[in-house]
């Protein structure tokens, strides 16, 4: 009892109460560190998404000029023989000048109608071209066609630079500010949803340059690194967590894998263009090459998850299964890996996502060459889509920078959208023991 008394006395002494005040104090600062940590990474983040969004917002939207424009027979040369040939020799541009023309008056100098050519697209003459491939009764006939402006009018018209600062301090001179203001007035100029910047394919015109063959490029890599990385991934993680011995040798596998999975993503590159591209002479700038350098990359995630998943699966459930007279391979195939494939499609994913965004490994192995054409298939010439943007933000032309963000903006909702599915099937089918 006296025992007793002592020990609630030195509980309830001054000494006590002091370092319990102080140790709650302590307690009270860990937590008010940790919870501006995480107010400080939320608002860096929003600042993030404040400052792509407001600068990529502006990309999916284009400045179009509606011009009636006569389909003149008489610009296709009619001594040649194919008539596909001949429609594409012909000069759509003189269409375009024409109705520009018609709706402003001719200028008096060269200098005044090349400005006025200048404020329309020079990829609107490939547009009418391939109007006219997919149509050729258009020819003899006159209609409004809505063609996007050129780079300079469309950063204007959205107000990304100022038009009431003098004519030396921007791009669009006086003249052409008066021709633009005319056809506003007769309803001849517009912002319209930019469906160019998820059909096209890039070009040096930015405001016509589009994201459709990059990401056909990143699709067609990824398909790549999935075919090589997953079975190569699993098997290993099956057989390091099921059949190899605990050794010395398996220890340093183990601890290999790991730094592995760590090493700067250029070292996979340098390593990718040593072997894959001058070994074995795989063609630069193709999704083979490029997936292969990202499935090296991607290689030591995937193990690593996958041998977290196996090893998830209760111990409880292989010794039934031997029990009841399954071999080793029939227990791991039918009971282990099944329970464990959430955990290994959750790893997959998130090694896709992680794959879909690198840049500097592909840059090593030449993936950086301006593309024009979308590839067709996997040996084909391709720029991926994080490839793009580095080589948009690298231009000089003002219409890229908004190009820029938006394909930011895009590949960050691809990356979000493979982040999402892996907690959803790890939700989905997630076993509880």
């Amino acid at each position: 009892m006296t025992e007793v008394l002592a020990q609630h006395r030195s509980y309830t002494s001054p000494r006590f109460k002091t370092r319990l005040a102080r140790r709650r104090a302590r307690e009270g600062w860990l937590k008010v560190l940790g919870l501006g940590a995480i107010v400080c990474a939320i608002g860096m983040l929003l600042i993030l998404f404040a400052s792509v969004v407001k600068e990529s917002h502006t990309a999916f939207r284009q400045v179009n000029m509606g011009l009636p424009i006569y389909f003149d027979p008489e610009i296709v040369d009619a001594s040649i023989e194919d008539r596909e040939e001949a429609i594409r020799r012909a000069d759509f541009r003189k269409l375009i000048r024409d109705s520009m023309q018609g709706i402003l008056g001719r200028p008096e100098t060269r200098s005044d109608r090349r400005e006025m050519n200048r404020l329309i697209s020079t990829a609107a003459s490939f547009e009418l071209r391939q109007m006219v491939l997919e149509d050729p009764a258009l020819f003899g006939q006159e209609r409004v066609v809505w063609l996007p402006a050129s780079s300079d009018v469309d950063i204007l018209v959205k107000g990304l630079v100022p038009r009431d600062v003098p004519q030396s301090q921007r791009r669009i001179t006086d003249l052409q500010l008066g021709w633009l203001d005319r056809l506003s007035a007769q309803g001849l100029l517009e912002e319209r949803f930019n469906w160019d910047f998820f059909t096209n394919n890039d070009s040096r015109e930015p405001e016509v340059a589009g994201i459709y063959g990059a990401v056909v490029g990143s699709a067609l890599m990824l398909i790549v690194t999935l075919v090589v990385v997953l079975p190569i991934g699993i098997a290993a993680a099956v057989y390091l967590e099921e059949f190899a011995p605990k050794n010395r040798w398996t220890e340093l596998i183990d601890v290999n894998i790991r730094n592995l999975a760590a090493v700067p993503s250029i070292v996979f590159g340098l390593l990718g263009l040593a072997v894959f591209i001058r070994l074995l002479e795989v063609p630069r700038s193709t999704p083979v090459a490029g997936g292969l350098v990202l499935a090296l990359m991607t290689l030591p995630t995937i193990i690593i998850a996958s041998r977290a998943a196996i090893e998830a699966v209760p111990p409880s459930l292989r010794e039934a299964a031997l029990q009841l007279g399954a071999s080793r391979m029939q227990t791991t195939a039918l009971a282990v890996l099944p329970n464990a494939l959430p955990g290994i499609l959750t790893g997959t994913i998130i090694g896709m996502a992680e794959a879909l965004g690198e840049t500097a490994p592909l840059l090593m192995i030449g993936m950086v060459a301006f593309i024009a054409g979308s590839p067709e298939g996997f040996t084909d010439p391709a720029a991926p889509l994080p490839v793009q943007i580095y080589l948009w933000s690298t231009s000089p032309e003002r219409g890229f920078v908004e190009k820029t963000a938006a394909g930011i903006i895009v590949l960050l909702v691809f990356l979000i959208a493979m982040n999402a599915l892996a907690i959803y099937l790890r939700i989905r089918s997630q076993t509880k023991w």
